[in-house]
Order: structure tokens, then sequence, then C-alpha cells
């Protein structure tokens, strides 16, 4: 049996929303920014972005930002839940799906290793320019 080639998951491979979801997350400093490719193992999203920040309020705050962004080039969530408590927010765009967490909550369900056979693509962070 042949192995099924899959080709190298890219950040400009990636559709325009979901670029500007990362672009966003990233200029609120989010961190350990994963993109995972679920085309070919699951049915309701094509894409996971995963992230956290290092507090409710940043994660609050994330949410809020990548909403703002997202909403002002016409994307909109079909649903946002957790963000009461900001634990783990989930932001369903239908075609992609954003999970903001805790650093916690994120070693607790470890969607990484949960949806491991997924292509993925850790995201470098933003570098400051240097003075």
């Amino acid at each position: 049996m042949e192995k099924e080639k899959t080709a190298k998951l890219t950040q400009r491979a990636l559709p325009a929303e979901v670029r500007l979801a990362l672009k966003a997350g990233q200029a609120r400093k989010a961190e350990d920014v994963l993109v995972m490719d679920l085309r070919n193992i699951s049915s309701f999203t094509d894409y996971f972005l995963i992230m956290h920040g290092n507090s409710s309020r940043q994660n609050a705050a994330l949410c809020d930002a990548l909403e703002q962004d997202l909403k002002a080039n016409g994307v909109r969530p079909l649903s946002v839940e957790g963000r009461e408590h900001a634990e783990w927010i989930l932001m369903d765009y239908g075609d992609f799906i954003v999970h903001i967490f805790s650093p916690a909550a994120r070693d607790y369900y470890c969607l990484e290793k949960l949806w491991g056979d997924a292509p993925s693509l850790a995201v470098k962070p933003i570098r400051a320019p240097k003075v």
C-alpha cells in the first residue's frame, strides 16, 4: 500500500481568514500558536487555531481582538463559547475554529495530542524590531 502524500502546511497556503486570525492573535501576544489542518480527518471544520494567553484577561482580550479584526473583514463567528471564565474560549467560524486556552487548560485538554494525526504548523511569534 502506497503512503498518501500530504503537502507541507505553510502559512502562505492557509485561507485568508485563517491568516488574518493568526495575525490578530500574534499582535495581541498569543503564545504557542498552532494551526492544525483537519480537512482530511474531520467533517465539521477545516482548521483549528490553538493558542494561549497568560491570564483570563489576556484570553478575553485575544478573543475580542480576533473577533473585531475578523469582523472588520466581513468574517463573523457562528458562535463564541467560554468568554465568561476565559479558561477555554472557543470561537467557531465554520471553516476554522479558534481555541484560546489558559496554559493549564491547554495542558489538560491537549488538543494537539487528541488530533495528533493532523498536519500542524507552529507559528513563530512576531519579533519586535531592534532599535
